[in-house]
């Protein structure tokens, strides 16, 4: 009889060794580290996902600028290219829409020939009533969503060039602040923006500033950063 429990007791503790060596096994076999397969990010891959990031900030700070102090719109007329290059000079510091006022009539170099008494622009000039210069467009979409007009021109005579009359009599600048800037070889700002001012009859305008010929973009986005809007 104490021979037979003794194997029985032998038996049941032979197979709780068993168990146990069999759970420590397990364990250590879910303990191994489990390896995920490799993600290879290629190079086109992270300039789309830099360009997309860019895209967003881009999109974030013009959504932020316009809820501060709405949208901005550089208008202008240029007989050479001078005030051209300036009103792009602005517009790229200001992140600015644009509209250039062309006539319906174009001018040519002929026209344009101040020291040619019989130029149209000395005709126009000798006679007042001609000067209302029918433009292809003198209006944008969304007119409202404007807060800050930069209204350029080169100086004839001493006033703005009159293509761009025509733009300031067919718009409201009520709530508006504008700012005209005109370019010239040689002669001043002079009365220019107050007479536009009067035309418009609405609108904050500000003094406005002259640029030469040939003026540095730096010099531009320095007048632009002063005026501090």
């Amino acid at each position: 009889m104490k021979k037979i429990m003794s194997t029985i007791m032998a038996l049941i503790v032979a197979l709780g060794l068993v168990a146990c060596s069999s759970e420590q096994g397990g364990a250590q076999s879910s303990s191994e580290p489990v390896r995920a397969e490799s993600s290879v990010v290629t190079a086109q891959e992270i300039e789309e996902s830099a360009a997309e990031d860019s895209e967003a900030v881009q999109e974030s700070a013009a959504e932020e600028s316009e809820a501060q102090g709405g949208k901005t719109l550089v208008v202008y007329y240029s007989a050479t290219g001078n005030t051209e290059e300036v009103a792009g000079y602005i517009a790229e510091a200001t992140g600015a829409d644009v509209l250039e006022l062309e006539p319906v009539e174009p001018y040519s170099s002929e026209d344009l020939n101040y020291n040619d008494s019989g130029s149209r622009v000395v005709y126009e000039y000798e006679n007042p009533d001609a000067r209302n210069v029918e433009l292809v467009v003198d209006s944008v979409d969304n007119w409202s969503e404007y807060d800050t007009i930069y209204i350029g021109y080169p100086v004839w005579w001493g006033i703005a060039a009159w293509p761009v009359n025509g733009f300031v009599k067919a718009n409201d600048f009520t709530g508006k602040t504008v700012i005209p800037f005109c370019t010239s070889a040689s002669s001043g700002l002079g009365e220019s923006g107050e007479l536009l001012a009067e035309m418009a009859g609405s609108g904050d305008w500000q003094e406005g500033v002259r640029f030469r010929s040939g003026v540095s973009q730096e010099d531009v986005v320095a007048w632009v950063e002063s005026l501090g809007l």
